[in-house]
């Protein structure tokens, strides 16, 4: 930097804020002194803070409306939780209210942080599903600008919410990835992912490389004055491109290229991205590599596709991904699950886990779905879920899995929007970014009552070492804060569920248990129907979200209503 630059990267979350709006303009909402602070912390003897770590502030970019969203790195490591996910949706969806009423305001996010906070993990998972959903949304009305700068970066669910940005400003010192790499060498071990070598980690998952590839739209130099100028210019385009996560055909195309079975380097990925920019891409993509043998292990979503498609066989493009239109009562519904592949293409997507290629092979599916039914009444589309992570690895990171993630919880959310009602049913295990992309997004969540099924936010062992507790700790942490817990009861008590399904075999079941989901399924499509409300606010007004589970989240977004006068 030059001797008169200031970095935009030593400012806390407050003073960034301040410098991307116009001097003067600075407004903060629902600040410091309004006192909202996380009632989830206190439980675990942790001393929240009074913004909750996200600074939601209004004024003027360029002589024009704007709301700014920064988030603090330096508390909680920018982590999500009730009350911080409920300032940003809450900021958002006025945000997206303004352009109904044909009044523009200008959306920036200031990205610094690690993804969930693990201390009150499923509210922070709740809230990055709906912050997706409100970007989806508001970016058809206006570009969505982020700025990923340092130092913590931008990791986790939130790395998946950043996908969804019509454009995203980075500088070459900040991060970009779904798995940190400490998590990475968690799950996969030192082998897969070195977290301790610093090279390998920006070569891989940092702003140049980032840039380079396509992941980011701007590489900007860490400078108060050049953030400003690259946001301007951002808003000043005049052409609307479609986000990356819609581009499903080229980035499928651009993964048929790649061989996992050999480590590529930064170097060579570059060059890859660079020349597929300027083919022809097909909509139809074949894996040589992803043959399908005889027999497929057995996975509960694989018994409940079956079960539920009248053990006729499911389709399927990649054999991780089955799909199938059948009858749900009188109508068509497209039914979509993931289920384990031994023989997958990349090794850590092979126990089910949502990788690369599945993902963006669900936003296919998906897309597909929209597509058809543009000019008729939109079919239900039905999650079936049972998904124990997104996959963690190396050539995932480089090769963009937060992309694919987005992709997939971008078509979803898309199908809502466009009138298909989407309900989810867990069978198994929801767990961190594969819920997010596979599942979150939609208007109803039904789930069987069973040890078997579990929504978290991240595996026990990466959990405790990312908050430097033991197992047992968290354990005991997860009994006066319920989002930290494991079992679907819990989850249940915050309030997101449309129904806790009891007496239901999850591995083997009857011919009664598939007609008794059928009919409940039915049931979740009609509601949806009748209602008419296709964003994901149905969650906020179960009558236990909001005597407790979401009592926090309403109040928040209530005062930042009525702070609201842009």
């Amino acid at each position: 930097m030059g001797v008169n630059n200031q970095s935009f990267i030593e400012l806390n979350g407050r003073e960034r804020a301040q410098a991307i709006l116009d001097q003067g303009t600075f407004r903060e909402l629902l600040g410091p002194f309004d006192g909202i602070e996380s009632p989830h912390l206190p439980k675990q003897d942790i001393v929240p803070q009074s913004d909750d770590g996200v600074i939601i502030a209004s004024g003027l970019i360029a002589g024009e409306p704007a709301i700014v969203i920064s988030i603090e790195g330096g508390f909680q490591g920018g982590g999500i939780g009730e009350v911080s996910g409920a300032k940003i949706v809450g900021a958002l969806e006025l945000a997206l209210n303004n352009h109904k009423k044909g009044v523009p305001v200008r959306p920036v996010f200031l990205f610094d942080t690690g993804g969930v906070r693990l201390q009150e993990a499923n509210y922070g998972l709740l809230s990055i599903s709906e912050i997706g959903s409100a970007v989806v949304a508001l970016r058809e009305h206006t570009p969505v600008v982020g700025v990923i700068s340092g130092n913590v970066g931008c990791f986790g669910g939130m790395s998946i919410t950043a996908s969804l940005f019509s454009y995203l400003i980075m500088t070459k010192e900040a991060r970009f990835g779904l798995n940190g790499p400490e998590v990475i060498e968690q799950e996969a071990g030192v082998e897969e992912f070195d977290a301790r070598d610093r090279s390998l980690i920006w070569k891989t998952i940092g702003g140049i490389q980032r840039y380079e590839t396509g992941f980011a739209d701007v590489l900007a130099q860490d400078d108060v004055t050049a953030i400003q100028r690259a946001i301007q210019e951002t808003f000043e385009k005049k052409e609307k491109v479609a986000s990356k996560t819609e581009q499903v055909d080229f980035y499928r195309h651009l993964l048929s290229k790649v061989d996992p079975s050999e480590k590529m380097t930064p170097d060579q990925f570059q060059k890859l991205y660079k020349a597929t920019k300027n083919e022809h891409i097909s909509s139809t993509v074949s894996y040589s590599l992803n043959e399908v043998p005889g027999s497929m292990p057995n996975s509960r979503g694989r018994v409940w596709i079956n079960a539920l498609i009248n053990d006729e066989e499911a389709d399927f493009e990649i054999p991780s991904v089955l799909y199938k239109d059948a009858l749900l009562g009188r109508e068509k519904v497209r039914y979509i699950s993931v289920v384990p592949n031994p023989y997958s293409r990349f090794l850590r997507a092979r126990k089910g886990e949502v990788g690369l290629d599945e993902g963006w092979t669900i936003a296919k599916h998906v897309r597909e779905v929209i597509k058809e039914d543009r000019n008729q009444s939109p079919r239900p589309i039905i999650a079936i879920v049972d998904v124990p992570s997104q996959a963690y690895g190396y050539h995932e990171e480089l090769l963009g899995i937060h992309y694919a993630c987005g992709a997939a919880a971008d078509a979803y959310a898309a199908a809502r929007l466009a009138g298909h009602p989407v309900i989810t049913l867990i069978v198994g295990k929801a767990i961190s970014g594969a819920f997010l992309a596979h599942g979150y997004q939609s208007n109803r969540i039904l789930a069987l009552k069973d040890e078997g099924v579990n929504v978290h936010a991240m595996s026990k062992q990466s959990a405790a070492r990312i908050t430097k507790r033991s197992i047992e700790e968290l354990e005991e942490a997860s009994k006066k804060v319920p989002s930290m817990a494991y079992d679907i009861e819990s989850f249940a008590s915050l309030g997101a569920l449309y129904e806790l399904i009891s007496g239901i075999q999850p591995e083997q079941p009857t011919e009664r248990d598939v007609q008794t989901i059928q009919d409940i399924l039915t049931g979740a499509v009609e509601d949806v129907r009748r209602e008419g409300v296709y964003d994901l606010s149905s969650r906020l007004q179960s009558e236990k979200a909001r005597k407790e589970g979401r009592k926090a989240s309403l109040l928040v977004r209530g005062e930042l209503e009525k702070q609201w006068n842009i």
